[in-house]
């Protein structure tokens, strides 16, 4: 939601990034449903690209975000909680990305990784972008100028783009 000035800021930015992964996780789910040739190679691609996206996301948050929130706020059991999901999430991530095929197993840590997320993104819109826009001590319009400069210096060294 743009702030007074009607800006995007970074919870904008981060929420954007929610969006665009699970379009990707709707896609996985239609494809998984698809007898079409070719389907495990597709869905191996779409795994990856969207591993790719939750890793960057995550680091942007960690390196960013939730760093400048813990100074902010005053009750960060919600950002230790956050930590503690990404770290979950990159357990994942790391099974998924490193499966030379889509084996028996693929499907379920791709839905599973989708639900962690899900439960993550509900948290952070209902809780956490709330308290960062009250935080008067946060600038969050510079600070999804700082983000979307990591993004892409990140995707950029992924190999992908912003």
């Amino acid at each position: 939601m743009p702030n007074a000035r009607g800006e995007k800021d970074a919870c904008d930015l981060l929420d954007a990034d929610h969006r665009t992964v699970k379009r990707m996780f709707k896609e996985y789910d239609e494809l998984s449903g698809s007898r079409a040739r070719n389907t495990a190679q597709k869905k191996l691609e779409l795994a990856r690209q969207i591993c790719m996206e939750l890793t960057v996301h995550a680091q942007v948050e960690e390196e960013i975000f939730y760093p400048a929130l813990r100074q902010a706020i005053k009750d960060t059991d919600l950002l230790d909680e956050a930590e503690v999901e990404h770290q979950s999430a990159k357990d994942l991530i790391a099974q998924i990305q490193g499966a030379a095929e889509a084996d028996d197993k693929f499907d379920a840590k791709v839905k599973v990784l989708g639900e962690y997320i899900d439960h993550h993104v509900k948290e952070e819109r209902k809780e956490m972008f709330p308290k960062a826009r009250s935080a008067r001590k946060l600038n969050l319009v510079a600070m999804r100028d700082e983000i979307e400069a990591r993004k892409e210096e990140l995707m950029s060294d992924m190999g992908a783009e912003a």
